[in-house]
Parts: structure tokens; C-alpha cells; sequence
């Protein structure tokens, strides 16, 4: 059986500037791994409405799980929360568990929960909420689709919250080898053991370094006995 299928759905104008680099993805797809689902696709889309809603839904009709990051705090471009709703063809609302839990993030309580503060208690109708431990304001499930926050900290406790709820497969499992020669020198010999085990991805990564060529080999597999032959085969390369 294979393993359960994810997506991501990066959402910003910053992202796509350049003025921030992504990190979520590269921890999501590790801890992802760890449990035996694949992400197999990582789309990044603008502060637009109309993207957003047209990405997640080709996203949550293509795969088992979509984790979006980004878009769900005070601001008035922080639309992704709306953006979810009007996919799911839902209502939206401040909502009073959301609430509370974001208040104790504040030494004054309830009555800190100015309007744009309160933006990040507007949960779309039917969700259930995802724990925040680390700003109090929460993300959220709703169907297949899991919405959390774009700054890395919150993000990768967010991600930690979801976990223990998904059902996973076999975790992916995966081999390094250093070739000390070009990629051309070795990309007949890495085909032939690619097709001697169909079941374990071999993927192929030149580099330069004090003016000589290498290649990195990353084999990845599900089956442990084979990525050690997999492995053994690209070894015997060097």
C-alpha cells in the first residue's frame, strides 16, 4: 500500500519578492518523511483572493492532506483564514474558543483583543482548532486542510500539533554517497542501478569544490533492504 499523498500551499507577497526565504517547506517535508507521508507538491501564491481559493482547491481535491502556511495574522493582507471559508463554502466568524485561547497571550486579557488583534480569532465555521504554544493565536483543520502560520517558530509548533492527529505509512528512509567524479562520469552506471531497484528513488547532485568535480547521490526508499543494495551499488562507484 502507499503511502498518504500532502501538498503545501506557501501564501505570500513576501515570498515571492525574495524579501523572505521559506523555511517551512524544508520542515515540513522532513517531518512528513519521518511519518510516512509524501509531500509531492509545494505550490507559492500571492496575497490574492482568487489564488489562494483556486490553489486550494485544486490542492485538496488532488491529495490526502494540505498544509498552508502564511496569511493568518492582524493584517489587513492576512487573508488566507477568508480565503479557506469561501473554498469550503462556509461561514467565517470570530469565535469565542479562539478567543479565549488567543486573550491569554496578553497580560491584560480579554480587553487586549483590539480589532485587528481579534482578526486572528476569526475561524471559519466547522473547524477545529490547532494549537499554538507558542503565540497563543491558533491555526486550524478544516476537511483536508490544515492552516497555520507563516513565522517559522509558530509554523514548526504548529506542525508538531498536527502530527500526532495524521495517519502515516513507512517512513521514508535515505542513503548519502560522495562520488569524487563528474555527474557525466557516472550518470550511465546511476541509470542501470536505477533500474535494478525501481523502489528506491536515486537522485544525483553535481558540485564543484577547489576547482574538481563531485556528485552527490541521495537514494530514497521506503524498503530498507533495498536502499542498502541501492546504496551498496552506488558505492562500489567510487
Amino acid at each position: 500500500m502507499s503511502n498518504p499523498t500532502a501538498a503545501m500551499l506557501v501564501i505570500g507577497d513576501e515570498i515571492l519578492s525574495g524579501r523572505t526565504r521559506d523555511a517551512n517547506m524544508y520542515h515540513l517535508a522532513g517531518r512528513l518523511a519521518q511519518i510516512g507521508v509524501d509531500l509531492r507538491e509545494v505550490r507559492i501564491v500571492a496575497d490574492d483572493q482568487q489564488q489562494i481559493i483556486a490553489a486550494l482547491n485544486a490542492l485538496r481535491g488532488a491529495y490526502d492532506s494540505v498544509f498552508t502556511s502564511g496569511g493568518i495574522g492582524p493584517t489587513h493582507d492576512d487573508i488566507t483564514a477568508d480565503c479557506v471559508a469561501a473554498a469550503f463554502g462556509v461561514g467565517i466568524d470570530v469565535r469565542a474558543d479562539a478567543r479565549k485561547i488567543l486573550a491569554t497571550n496578553y497580560p491584560e486579557g480579554e480587553a487586549a483583543l483590539n480589532p485587528a488583534r481579534l482578526r486572528m480569532a476569526r475561524i471559519p465555521d466547522g473547524a477545529t482548532l490547532i494549537d499554538n504554544p507558542v503565540s497563543k493565536a491558533p491555526g486550524f483543520n478544516l476537511g483536508n486542510v490544515y492552516v497555520m502560520a507563516g513565522v517559522p517558530a509558530v509554523f514548526t509548533a504548529m506542525v508538531e500539533s498536527v502530527l500526532p492527529t495524521l495517519v502515516g505509512g513507512a517512513p521514508l528512509l535515505s542513503e548519502a554517497v560522495r562520488i569524487d567524479r563528474g555527474e557525466s562520469d557516472v550518470a550511465g552506471a546511476l541509470g542501470g542501478i536505477a533500474g535494478q531497484y525501481p523502489d528506491v528513488a536515486i537522485g544525483s547532485y553535481p558540485f564543484q569544490r577547489d576547482g574538481r568535480y563531485g556528485t552527490n547521490i541521495v537514494l530514497r526508499s521506503v524498503d530498507r533492504d533495498q536502499l542498502d543494495a541501492a546504496t551498496n551499488a552506488v558505492r562500489a562507484l567510487i
